[in-house]
């Protein structure tokens, strides 16, 4: 089903502002050397660098114009990428809303919508018609997605993975490493396999917190939305540990300050 009813304009002149940090032939086929794709790195914050009021509780950041700039990156990117916490606590559509993709105006084709990525080492994501994603894909506005996960194919339940095939997803198996988790560069590679070129990190903060500390290397862009708002005290924050107090700080080069109705979009690329 196609439909325009609740589809974001996000005009031509603010997209050019961002060309630069976004996936081109030329950094794509950068990444592709490595065996990498190209990785965004993206989310919206509070002043006091926040991106949710509380754990577990989504909190309405970013105003429209920048809602509608998220959702032009969704439309440039191959795949969407999040955390299974934030799956759980949000249950999000992780689809592109932009007026002309598929399923916004765009035809019957998927043409424009990103593909869901959800790291769950542990299988804990109890997904079904009831999350928003499936329902999308029902109704032809959104690609079913894919689970990366440390679970054996024999340990899944047959109703989870069946129902998974049937709405066109799958799940990705990879070994965790010594400390329990999936490291960064595995994770990037195993989707290059599968034929994403370009993804992009929307949150929550813990995968955007150990991206910056421990693999800031693999990041081609940084796009941040900082909004006029302080959440307060007990809120999620993005502050990437360091590994010494030695060490440098993570900073961006060739900064572009975009101002996006009240909020401001902050992009560019990490000095290594």
């Amino acid at each position: 089903m196609s439909s325009t009813r609740d589809a974001l304009n996000f005009p031509d002149s603010e997209r050019a502002q961002m060309a630069d940090y976004l996936p081109s032939k030329t950094s794509i086929a950068a990444a592709h050397l490595k065996s990498l794709p190209h990785t965004t790195l993206t989310y919206a914050t509070s002043i006091d660098s926040q991106i949710t009021i509380s754990p577990g509780i989504g909190s309405p950041i970013s105003g429209p114009a920048s809602k509608a700039m998220t959702h032009y990156l969704r439309s440039r990117h191959d795949a969407i990428l999040i955390g299974v916490n934030t799956a759980i606590a949000d249950n999000p559509s992780l689809n592109c809303r932009l007026e002309g993709v598929g399923g916004y105006g765009g035809g019957n084709s998927l043409d424009g919508q990103p593909r869901p990525i959800i790291i769950d080492p542990r299988g804990r994501w109890d997904f079904g018609e009831k999350n928003k994603i499936f329902g999308l894909v029902k109704d032809g506005r959104g690609k079913a997605p894919w689970i990366i996960t440390e679970e054996h194919e024999n340990e899944i339940s047959c109703k989870k993975r069946d129902f998974l095939n049937t709405v066109g997803g799958k799940y990705i198996f990879l070994s965790l490493d010594q400390t329990g988790r999936f490291s960064w560069r595995q994770i990037l590679q195993a989707l290059r396999k599968e034929g994403i070129e370009s993804v992009m990190i929307e949150g929550g903060a813990g995968i955007i917190n150990s991206m910056l500390a421990e693999s800031r290397e693999l990041i081609d862009g940084v796009i941040v939305t900082i909004a006029p708002v302080w959440l307060g005290e007990g809120g999620v924050v993005v502050t990437p540990q360091r590994e010494s107090q030695e060490k440098e700080a993570v900073r961006l080069k060739e900064v572009k300050w975009i101002p996006l109705g009240q909020d401001v979009v902050c992009c560019g690329k990490v000095l290594q």
